[in-house]
């Protein structure tokens, strides 16, 4: 497969094949159109767009190495062994091609000018974006024969391109400075990267990535390189979870110009993990790829059970979500002309993707199942225990519809509601405790916040199926006050509050409280977190106070600050918990609108979450030992 995907594409890559679109002038005023935001996320965008134009090199059959760095100055350079950006005169524009790639947007070898068979990217733009967002840019290419130069300054030329040495080599080295004037900030944070470049190397097995960090105190180094591909990725997600069966399935094919690979392993997890790409590009929508899997493992599995007798024509047939559970499967299509869906491209249009998908798995993976009756087996096993699990969950629901229509109230008695029913304007404060619940229900503002204490330790939803989690005392009265629904049956569009603040101590139980509804919402209302509806409170951690002057603190920082602004003979409380603030207090330092700070809660990376939560909140002991250990030295404020 590996040939398959690196095979070269035979056509003269030159001046000729790059095309021109439009101009430049859009870019740096408005950025948010071409990389999503300014902020981080934006930030970060910057070095995808030019390690994905070195991820297309290496599709072509160009490529093999690829180095990213972060140098002490926080620029950061990306330099590829591919062909070589090409520097002759581009025959329409009459300047160097490579400058017509930096400097005009919609100018790139991805445009039918026949330069690539399939290509990711930010709709080509990436070179020309990065340059415009760019304090300064520098490129370098090497042709095989010379090595030339060329420095823009946010998005204009500075100096001509110019030949610098002779080699013998061929690549193409960017090194790029973000502009400070564009970005809220520009300090990159390695990790995020890691996460994004790691992925890279697995959907393109073969390529070696070599990522470092040379800020001070950083010093870092990742070689990244799986020839196993996507099923090293399977392998990866799952190294904290016990698989169902030792050997990731592996399925690939090759058909009229689009390649179609799938990696996927059960485990004992209750929690599927689907993740999709197209041309390297992280479909978190899905798409037609996704709908063929989905579609096409529900009926191979309902066929092959009945086949098997494990299925009765009086049996309800196997659903999606059963026939998902425990599930990690990765789905890689490459295509030529794919069609994305909105700006951000995270979900794929071609229906051709769909057919290729359904019948790859129909072939492939119906054989396989035959060639592994006792994996069949096992996965059938789990199916039928998750379909079981799903049918005491419905019942469960009615039952709890039914009491709460006899008890003539559909929301929890310990809610204090708002008066506001628009969700734009509401939000509800799910707190730790009867007492900090107190205070809130006391000091909160009636119109639009709504309260609901929690008490005890909540359900670990990572060690139960659905059917646990719905009916549990601890859990109901969250699912029936935000009221819509949970699991299979949750619709955003119901949510009652449009913010979801969770306000528990800054001690371990609390940190333990944010966890097990963090955990819940991810695993059974996921679209919350990625629709950004979650929040942290961010209670203050000491009270200064000196006569009627009074200081909240929510840091060490800040306490240092506060102390030096009232005098270090000023008196100091260190808050243990919500309930020793009086209403008063707890409105200002951690309700008011106007005055307070509240973390939302995003979703940057589901594989990485997945992982985490698991880890965290899982069987296994080991991994968690090792994760503290490894993280301890990052906590600070811990109450023992």
């Amino acid at each position: 497969m590996a040939e398959e995907l690196n095979e070269k594409v035979e056509t003269v890559y030159d001046e000729n094949q790059i095309q021109v679109l439009e101009g430049l002038e859009a870019v740096r005023k408005r950025p948010g159109m071409y990389i999503g935001s300014t902020s981080v996320r934006g930030l970060h965008h910057l070095v995808y767009e030019i390690v994905d134009n070195a991820i297309d090199e290496a599709l072509a059959g160009y490529c093999e190495n690829i180095d990213v760095t972060i140098n002490p100055d926080n620029s950061v350079t990306v330099r590829d062994d591919g062909r070589g950006i090409p520097v002759g005169i581009h025959p329409k524009m009459g300047i160097p091609t490579v400058e017509v790639v930096f400097t005009i947007l919609h100018a790139g070898g991805k445009f039918g000018g026949g330069g690539y068979k399939v290509s990711g990217g930010l709709h080509g733009v990436g070179s020309s974006v990065v340059n415009a967002l760019s304090e300064w840019l520098e490129v370098e290419v090497s042709n095989g024969e010379h090595v030339f130069k060329q420095r823009y300054e946010r998005g204009k030329v500075a100096s001509k391109l110019e030949i610098i040495g002779d080699t013998d080599k061929k690549g193409t080295t960017v090194t790029f400075m973000p502009d400070a004037l564009i970005f809220e900030t520009v300090q990159f944070e390695y990790d995020v990267l890691l996460t994004r470049l790691r992925e890279q190397a697995f959907l393109n097995k073969g390529i070696h990535i070599n990522f470092k960090d040379k800020r001070p105190d950083e010093e870092i180094f990742n070689e990244l390189y799986y020839e196993g591909g996507i099923k090293s990725f399977v392998e990866y997600i799952n190294q904290e979870k016990t698989p169902l069966h030792p050997d990731v399935i592996y399925l690939s094919k090759e058909k009229e110009n689009m390649i179609v690979e799938i990696a996927m392993q059960y485990t004992d997890s209750y929690s599927e993990n689907l993740v999709s790409f197209a041309n390297n590009i992280n479909t978190t929508e899905g798409g037609m790829h996704e709908t063929g899997f989905k579609s096409a493992l529900t009926r191979i599995l309902n066929d092959y059970a009945k086949k098997r007798n494990m299925l009765k024509d009086s049996d309800k047939a196997l659903s999606g979500e059963d026939v998902r559970e425990g599930l990690t499967a990765i789905i890689s299509v490459k295509l030529q002309e794919a069609q994305f869906e909105g700006q951000t491209k995270t979900k794929l249009g071609n229906s051709e993707a769909r057919t290729a998908t359904e019948g790859m798995m129909q072939d492939a993976f119906a054989a396989y199942l035959e060639e592994n009756p006792g994996v069949g087996k096992m996965i059938l096993e789990k199916a039928f225990s998750a379909s079981r699990a799903r049918e005491a969950a419905r019942k469960a629901r009615e039952l709890t519809r039914r009491k709460t229509a006899l008890e003539n109230t559909r929301l929890p008695g310990k809610l204090a509601d708002c008066s506001e029913r628009n969700n734009e304007f509401t939000e509800i404060y799910i707190v730790e405790g009867d007492s900090a619940g107190g205070s809130a229900k006391q000091g909160r503002d009636r119109r639009f916040q709504a309260i609901l204490p929690l008490w005890g330790k909540m359900l670990n939803v990572e060690k139960v199926r659905i059917d646990k989690v719905i009916g549990n005392e601890k859990l109901l009265p969250v699912i029936t006050a935000l009221g819509a629904g949970v699991g299979e049956d949750f619709d955003v569009e119901k949510l009652r509050y449009g913010k979801i603040i969770i306000m528990a101590d800054a001690d371990v139980d609390g940190s333990h409280i944010r966890t097990l509804l963090l955990t819940f919402f991810f695993r059974y209302m996921r679209p919350l977190i990625e629709e950004g509806h979650v929040y942290l409170a961010q209670p203050p951690l000491y009270k200064v106070f000196k006569g009627k002057n009074v200081r909240y603190a929510y840091t060490d920082e800040q306490l240092k600050e506060a102390l030096g602004e009232i005098g270090n003979d000023a008196n100091v409380q260190r808050y243990k918990g919500l309930g020793e603030m009086n209403p008063d207090q707890l409105w200002e330092t951690t309700m008011d609108p106007a005055t307070r700070t509240v973390l939302q809660v995003t979703l940057e990376d589901a594989i990485e979450a997945d992982k985490i939560f698991n880890v965290l909140m899982g069987e296994e002991v080991e991994p968690r030992r090792e994760f503290i250990e490894a993280n301890a030295k990052y906590v600070s404020n811990l109450d023992i």
